[in-house]
């Protein structure tokens, strides 16, 4: 890893939540790239490891943490070890959530459950643990998704459901949390990761036709397009912006 030659996160210490792949992995990759030292979480030992390593391995700080944030206790438990590790707790990016696809007469209710329980319910606990630490200058950010300002959500609904209540506790939080120097933001991200790739070599077809709505004609990166947007959120260049949401996605929401 080269490390950002301003370093804008050094000092800093960050939990990335599903960092073991996709979206989670790049942004873990990007905060250690600006000199944040990096707790990788996730449910998969061998995955988020594999991320540590990777970070180490281009000269950053980072440790794996096992975590399943469906499990309270298990969130409860996380937030003490890497404050204990690295002896500071200042960023958090609440990434994991188990996605629910379907139309809503069909969609399987132990999967709308599951996206909301590792959704915005993983959300504000980690956000709860996290509070005292983050205390005086900390700053969180969260993961929202396009689909829930998309114009017809259909076969979207439970994950949209569950993404646009995490930006109702990205605003509460933000809100509530000022006056203890804490900010908290949203982002939208629009990613190839490993979802997207998928689909577009089952429906090539339909996935043309939905990156041609995109201004930028591109899916972005998840550690060089879509990392970056999460550096600068937690970064003193946006010291005056919290409950906001960006759209990282080449142009493609209206975010009002």
């Amino acid at each position: 890893m080269v490390r950002d030659a301003q370093a804008v996160l050094a000092g800093d210490t960050a939990i990335v939540t599903g960092a073991g792949q996709g979206i989670g992995r790049g942004i873990a990759l990007a905060l250690a790239a600006a000199g944040a030292q990096v707790a990788v979480v996730g449910r998969t030992s061998s995955t988020i490891a594999a991320v540590a390593d990777e970070i180490t391995g281009r000269g950053g700080s980072a440790e794996p943490f096992v975590c399943d944030v469906t499990d309270a206790v298990a969130v409860e438990g996380v937030v003490p070890a890497v404050v204990e590790r690295f002896g500071a707790l200042t960023v958090l990016v609440n990434n994991a959530m188990t996605a629910a696809h379907g139309l809503l007469l069909e969609v399987d209710e132990q999967a709308y459950r599951g996206a909301m329980e590792s959704g915005p319910t993983a959300t504000w606990r980690m956000m709860r643990a996290a509070h005292p630490h983050l205390r005086g200058g900390g700053r969180i950010v969260n993961l929202g998704s396009a689909a829930g300002i998309r114009w017809d959500p259909s076969g979207a609904g439970a994950y949209a459901a569950a993404k646009e209540a995490v930006r109702v506790l990205t605003r509460t939080a933000a809100c509530e949390w000022a006056d203890d120097g804490i900010r908290v933001n949203a982002i939208l991200p629009l990613a190839d990761s490993d979802t997207m790739k998928e689909w577009f070599r089952l429906e090539p077809d339909a996935a043309a036709g939905y990156l041609a709505t995109v201004p930028l004609g591109r899916l972005g990166d998840p550690e060089t397009d879509i990392g970056p947007a999460v550096v600068f959120l937690c970064s003193a260049a946006s010291q005056y912006i919290t409950g906001h949401t960006l759209a990282v996605d080449g142009g493609q929401a209206l975010v009002r």
